[in-house]
């Protein structure tokens, strides 16, 4: 039998409400684990692919040459000025990298984003293109191009504004020029797609209410485009600090990377343990810097999205 509570006027069958409850508990959790059976192969590649070589990589920087448990490739780190100067090269380029997409990549991807679709759709083939060729062609490239002989330069001493070559390649501006042009389709990807999504009512309105075009465009546009601004920014930075080819043959071995000091250190010294400790520092750092910007943009863009 079922109690019957008397409220004002009617009864309520609380032994059918606790049946439902513990039902709709039920239901609940066959729906998880429903959804947890279909996502299993996706986990089980994700594991394969990524968990266990990351774990691999880890354990390995445990041991050191003889394969002894050592931490003597954390130490290095703290003994050898050279792997710190490398760390802070790194670090140093790939801010200035994506720095460089930001600042050409928001007025471009700004500028799709206002015109025509139809000529939008033709330039941004014209952004899509780098993609069609291989990194290692777009990098010989620029070396044709920027070196002391090179287009750059003989184009610059022809019209008279410069009398000896320019030193373009082989250091940190190579580098510099090599990697934003290789990277700046990853950052104008996601903030197109975020600025198309921005409704034109937005702006209207905020013209109607008396605001300029520069006002309406930094209080009611630019904070909109954030998130897409953010995501292009976070994936810009990351394949910065693992970029191999472009700083290997730009820099001239004078701009040298962690991802460079890998290949040494596996390669040339059959050290994996101390290639390994440089890919979990590197590793941990990258979290550290995403949760930092995570932090940094968590409220900009909740404010830009009205709290959501």
């Amino acid at each position: 039998m079922t109690a019957l509570v008397t409220d004002p006027g009617k009864d309520v069958d609380v032994g059918s409400g606790e049946l439902n409850v513990a039902e709709l508990k039920r239901n609940a959790r066959n729906e998880i684990w429903g959804l947890l059976g279909l996502c299993s192969p996706s986990l089980f590649l994700v594991g394969v692919i990524i968990i266990l070589p990351v774990g691999w990589l880890f354990w390995l920087s445990l041991y050191d040459e003889n394969g002894m448990l050592s931490f003597v490739n954390y130490e290095r780190f703290v003994e050898q000025s050279s792997y710190i100067k490398t760390f802070l090269t790194t670090f140093k380029v790939s801010f200035a990298v994506t720095g460089a997409c930001v600042l050409l990549g928001y007025p471009l991807a700004y500028m799709l984003s206002q015109i025509p679709r139809r000529a939008a759709s033709i330039c941004m083939i014209l952004v899509i293109l780098p993609f069609w060729t291989s990194v290692l062609v777009r990098t010989y490239a620029w070396l044709v191009i920027l070196q002391r002989k090179g287009l750059i330069n003989n184009l610059l001493i022809d019209l008279g504004v410069i009398d000896q070559p320019l030193a373009l390649v082989n250091n940190f501006t190579g580098v510099l020029i090599g990697m934003t042009h290789v990277l700046l389709p990853f950052l104008v990807l996601p903030l197109y797609a975020s600025m198309k999504s921005i409704s034109a009512d937005y702006q209207r309105a905020g013209m109607n209410l008396g605001a300029g075009p520069v006002a309406t465009f930094w209080q009611i546009f630019f904070p909109l485009s954030l998130p897409g601004l953010a995501a292009g920014v976070v994936i810009t930075f990351v394949l910065c600090l693992g970029f191999f080819v472009t700083p290997a043959l730009m820099g001239g071995g004078r701009v040298i990377m962690w991802a460079m000091r890998m290949q040494q250190t596996t390669s040339l010294y059959a050290n994996w343990g101390a290639g390994s400790a440089l890919g979990v520092l590197l590793l941990i750092v990258t979290f550290g810097l995403l949760g930092f910007f995570n932090w940094l943009l968590r409220g900009q863009i909740k404010a830009a999205w009205g709290g959501k």
